[in-house]
């Protein structure tokens, strides 16, 4: 008989080998739904002790009330908005994510935005299936060698992406109210205020968490301060930008471009002002994924949750404060 159960409450998954290997491996139950609600992965999955969660929200006091029994959330992912932190914590559940699988992808994903913004490669290739052999469609194209990338927030991404961004020529700024002068150093970028950023940078590419801080950051004000010629790029959190200020910005040439692998609403409605703009490239929120990564990623919140399910210490814990409370050894 297994010793606890497992809920992967909801998915897009094709696969889901991984999380059920961690999970069998620890002598657990491993069970799963595409649940369409809240209601829905209650009254399914009620008596697990460890819910996994890709999508589904507001996970909060509605289920931790219901579910007695849960010790442990887990986040397919390093972004963990979906879960009420602070309800999970005063029921005494843990919540996991992964802080650490997709560096690369991301980082490449931000790079591969950044010169499909720059080298009008979405634009040229509309122009050519449209009939349009003309290399003046896309014209003026800037020379990228000497150019400056902005870094909003210096985590473990951003700083796979520096040397990525070096190597194409680019000076890079960091962003970072917890970045300390001499580690901007040994990481080989200049350390720089939010307002150099917004001025000094030709593309900026956000890499900040979405909290109280950075919700709205850029914004009508924020765009009025960048250069006309400035890309945004975006792999982070959606909400980070304003995203009507920037429908404006980029058909009012107030910025030249972004490139978005996020937006606040996902999927954005398809009458949404930013997806009429020509100088935006954007992705659907892709940049986590490789092969590689989702077995990573599924391996990891796996593991986290059942460690906690059977009194271990996680891997990864967003709310370590619970710890101490529900005696993980």
């Amino acid at each position: 008989m297994a010793k606890f159960k497992v809920a992967m409450v909801d998915y897009d998954y094709a696969s889901l080998t991984a999380l059920e290997a961690e999970v069998t491996k620890l002598g657990g139950e491993f069970v799963h739904h595409r649940c369409k609600d809240l209601d829905d992965a209650i009254k399914r999955f009620g008596d697990a002790d460890g819910w996994i969660v890709q999508y589904l929200n507001p996970i909060g006091d509605k289920v931790f009330s219901a579910c007695k029994k849960l010790k442990v959330v887990g986040r397919t992912g390093i972004g963990y908005d979906v879960i009420d932190v602070p309800s999970a914590t005063r029921h005494n559940v843990v919540v996991c994510n992964v802080p650490s699988y997709c560096e690369d992808e991301v980082s490449d994903h931000a790079m591969a935005l950044l010169l499909s913004s720059v080298r009008r490669t979405v634009r040229y290739t509309n122009s050519v299936k449209g009939g349009v052999w003309d290399w003046k469609v896309g014209a003026p194209i800037p020379r990228l060698r000497g150019m400056t990338l902005g870094l909003m927030g210096f985590g473990k991404i951003p700083r796979t992406l520096a040397p990525k961004a070096k190597a194409f020529g680019l000076n890079v700024l960091a962003c970072d109210p917890y970045l300390k002068p001499e580690a901007a150093r040994k990481e080989g970028v200049e350390l720089a205020d939010f307002d150099a950023l917004l001025a000094r940078s030709d593309f900026i590419s956000i890499h900040c968490p979405l909290n109280n801080e950075t919700r709205g950051l850029f914004g009508k004000a924020a765009f009025a301060k960048m250069k006309k010629t400035a890309v945004i790029l975006n792999t982070a959190r959606g909400a980070v930008i304003d995203t009507a200020a920037l429908a404006e910005a980029l058909k009012s040439g107030r910025i030249a471009g972004a490139g978005l692998d996020v937006m606040p609403q996902e999927p954005p409605a398809v009458d949404d002002a930013l997806l009429k703009c020509d100088n935006l490239v954007v992705t659907p929120h892709v940049g986590w994924y490789s092969e590689g990564s989702i077995v990573n990623l599924q391996a990891n919140i796996a593991r986290y949750v059942a460690e906690v399910c059977v009194g271990k210490k996680p891997g990864a814990v967003v709310n370590p404060e619970v710890l101490e409370k529900v005696k993980l050894a």
